[in-house]
């Protein structure tokens, strides 16, 4: 009896050790990924047939993915975190999980302001976050920039999630950068004094008010109108009324953020982790964030989609992004104390 317990328990020592060399094996990666299956798997499957480095995807929400990997410590599988922000890229940063990393092909392909300044993280495809308005309810000459949003004309007709979005967090933190903290308070406060309801739901869900006639204006990103544009015939023909104004034209220039990444500390396979980050920098990958998900290219050569081009280019703000993460308590601080709720 004892003969086959010990047996069983190094039948159990080895499935185990099999499961981790598995793992943590030389020519695969783990991607913990805030993305959605449809929105990133395609692409690391082709890295996969080019190269024959496998990839598995852990997808979830960007908080919750961080946490798991602060949890793992030293002994997480992941290798690449993946993520829809440079103010959570930040917090990455900032929980002391990301490695420093540097490439001469990521410095020629990704421009220095989407480039962490200390290395630890690049941005990967573009959301602008523009004015988004009614056709033929607004005169886009009404427009100009997003402190004019402040302007009492705008009274109880500006439609914006809720200051817990990052989105919108990241953007008060490039208010701050650009106009100062004193300058920005007092225009989030009329901004919340301009508001058309309190302030719920996600980007999508701004649009379909402005629609729907409960706000005039809305502040979303283009990633989620160009999905509207290109899914069900309900979502397309909300999506269809609405135009894109690209404010701070005749200054800064529209507020723009990232989809990045940034390689894990104690990945095991680092070597491996950069060449996909290079591969997502490439004519190929750009080309398809392009295409099919309806961001902008961090590249300025690669051609747009039919989707964005239809909006017309625009002036984006070349703030370095590290700027946003290291100014989000403040921007946070700042929209508390405004009521922006």
């Amino acid at each position: 009896m004892k003969s086959i317990s010990r047996m069983l328990v190094a039948s159990l020592i080895m499935s185990l050790s099999v499961s981790a060399a598995n793992v943590f094996a030389a020519d695969s990666l783990n991607v913990y990924s805030a993305r959605k299956e449809a929105l990133i798997k395609p692409i690391l499957d082709d890295f996969t047939k080019e190269t024959g480095i496998k990839v598995k995807l852990i997808t979830g929400k960007d908080d919750a993915l961080l946490t798991r990997i602060v949890k793992e410590g030293r002994n997480t599988p992941a290798d690449i975190l993946i993520t829809t922000d440079a103010g959570r890229l930040h917090r990455a940063k900032e929980a002391n999980v990301t490695a420093t990393f540097s490439s001469p092909l990521l410095e020629k392909n990704i421009p220095a302001h989407y480039r962490d300044s200390d290395k630890q993280w690049v941005g990967l495809s573009l959301r602008a976050r523009p004015i988004m308005y009614v056709k033929g309810r607004i005169d886009p000459k009404e427009l100009s920039t997003y402190e004019a949003l402040a302007d009492p004309k705008w009274k109880k007709r500006i439609c914006i999630r809720s200051s817990n979005n990052i989105y919108n967090q990241s953007l008060v933190a490039s208010l701050i950068k650009h106009n100062g903290e004193e300058a920005t308070q007092q225009w989030a406060k009329s901004l919340v004094s301009n508001l058309a309801r309190k302030p719920q739901g996600g980007d999508r869900d701004q649009i379909k008010a402005a629609v729907a006639g409960l706000c005039d204006v809305a502040v979303a990103n283009t990633y989620y109108l160009a999905g509207m544009l290109n899914a069900d015939a309900d979502s397309q023909a909300i999506a269809q009324q609405i135009a894109v104004f690209w404010p701070n034209q005749n200054d800064r220039g529209t507020h723009v953020n990232v989809s990045g990444a940034a390689i894990i500390k104690h990945s095991k396979n680092q070597a491996n982790a950069l060449k996909l980050i290079e591969y997502l920098s490439g004519d190929h990958a750009q080309q398809w964030y392009a295409e099919k998900n309806g961001e902008y290219p961090v590249r300025d050569n690669i051609k747009m989609s039919s989707t964005l081009a239809a909006w017309g280019n625009f002036k984006a703000d070349t703030l370095s992004l590290s700027e946003l993460g290291r100014l989000n308590k403040d921007a946070v601080m700042l929209m508390d104390r405004a009521g922006w709720r």
